[in-house]
């Protein structure tokens, strides 16, 4: 079964951390992915950009709008993601947990649904 792995990060992380801690975490995640790859469980990771890169995209009456950055109020933000494919629940979390970001943030596993078309 497929799984994303969500990271998210206090609002003041990246501001926290110092570069030796950053270059840590990230050699820790660069290590982490290849442990994934080897072992058959990685599909896709990624970083995101800090929320003041984002924009909100929305349709309505057939009108697209969008705007520049994070609007809704939070302490956390959508900071990376890994998809994963994992035997069941017990393994997925298992996997998610050693997530190097954990430490810093939370990481929200969720199964991954899987869309047909209607006939």
């Amino acid at each position: 079964m497929r799984y994303i792995c969500l990271i998210y990060n206090s609002a003041d992380t990246d501001g926290r951390l110092t570069a030796d801690e950053t270059d840590e975490l990230i050699k820790a995640h660069f290590a982490f992915d290849e442990e994934l790859r080897r072992d058959g469980f990685m599909i896709h990771s990624d970083a995101l950009e800090m929320p003041d890169r984002a924009s909100v995209l929305r349709v309505r009456n057939n009108e697209l709008s969008a705007t520049d950055g994070p609007y809704v109020e939070t302490k956390e933000h959508l900071a990376g993601f890994y998809v994963i494919e994992a035997p069941g629940i017990e393994t997925a979390t298992e996997i998610a947990g050693r997530i190097p970001s954990a430490r810093y943030g939370a990481v929200e596993l969720r199964p991954v649904r899987t869309l047909t078309l209607p006939n």
